[in-house]
């Protein structure tokens, strides 16, 4: 027992070099008004601030997560977003560029973009032009084909997780929610995907998806860059479902085989028939007939039938995207 004392001394102090180390490298800026730190964002996850990196001179974001302390080690979430990022560098993935943790403490360092897809559409009061929705979805679909190809779901794509630079660059961020996919695939968990970007086959119960609960999302984020407004803003799962059925359509096991068989879905619920793309807001006058016929692979009730975001990325839809910038 008296051995273990100093041990523990030496690590506290070892801690607290650490920590004197990491503080001597960034500058917490102060918020416009002086009072208290520049909080960018904030969530169940803790705080993101505004930070300058003193050796490079670079504004960065700090995400301090919040620790429960009644909970020993560090969060899941956490882990798996620092073990997820470490292994993906591409320019459509935010770059985590720093970790400190300590007994009580977590931060993450990322690169500093000054929007997110969302806050970009609402200074345009949701006014984006064809051009530039093509611009960002190509940029998304690289970047999800990105994360596919490594291997990662992210399972929360949504215009709040997508980040906007100067050069309107768009980098997917906040993987908190990310897997790595394994085979045979596993059950995972259904608390996942904000519930208006959530795959209809997470909603009716399904145990078992894949990387094409992603392609959902990105066949959500398309048309609501085209219109300004969420495609399914559900106020519940059922409410989501019933708000996916009356545009798309009600599906049938002929369309989506096996769908009677997923546990949440019922036999008596009601039979709409869809909307067609063309009376959904201005979508189809947005997108044009490729983007829709693009948009219709993405949003395909059967799982199997969504195209892949490499496939994605060699559609009519996105050959004239201008890829000289987006290196």
């Amino acid at each position: 027992m008296a051995d273990s004392m100093p041990m523990a001394e030496a690590a506290l102090s070892s801690f607290d070099e650490q920590q004197l180390a990491f503080d001597g490298k960034y500058e917490w800026l102060r918020a416009a008004t002086g009072d208290g730190p520049y909080i960018l964002g904030e969530g169940t996850y803790g705080k993101v601030y505004k930070a300058r990196n003193l050796r490079t001179g670079e504004i960065v974001a700090m995400k301090q997560m919040k620790l429960d302390a009644e909970e020993e080690g560090v969060p899941s979430t956490a882990i798996r977003e620092i073990a997820v990022l470490k292994g993906l560098s591409h320019p459509n993935v935010v770059c985590l560029q720093d970790v400190f943790c300590r007994p009580g403490k977590l931060i993450l360092v990322f690169e500093f973009l000054e929007q997110d897809l969302k806050k970009h559409m609402r200074a345009l009061n949701g006014r984006l032009t064809p051009a530039s929705i093509k611009h960002f979805a190509y940029q998304l679909c690289c970047g999800v084909e990105f994360c596919h190809s490594n291997r990662i779901i992210h399972r929360d794509l949504k215009p709040q997780n997508l980040l906007i630079d100067n050069h309107l660059r768009l980098k997917i961020a906040d993987f908190g929610l990310a897997r790595a996919i394994s085979i045979p695939v596993p059950k995972y968990t259904h608390e996942v995907v904000t519930v208006w970007y959530r795959p209809p086959e997470i909603l009716l119960g399904s145990p078992l998806y894949s990387i094409p609960v992603d392609i959902w999302g990105i066949g959500c984020i398309l048309p609501e860059m085209a219109t300004g407004c969420p495609l399914f803003a559900g106020d519940s799962e059922i409410d989501t479902v019933f708000k996916i059925f009356q545009k798309l359509g009600t599906p049938t096991d002929a369309e989506w085989p096996g769908l009677s068989e997923l546990p949440d879905f019922k036999p008596t619920f009601p039979k709409w028939r869809a909307k067609g793309w063309e009376n959904i807001r201005n979508t189809a006058a947005q997108l044009g007939p490729e983007g829709i016929a693009l948009l219709e692979q993405f949003t395909a009730y059967d799982p199997k039938n969504r195209i892949s975001a490499r496939r994605a990325l060699l559609e009519p839809y996105f050959a004239d995207v201008d890829r000289s910038n987006l290196a």
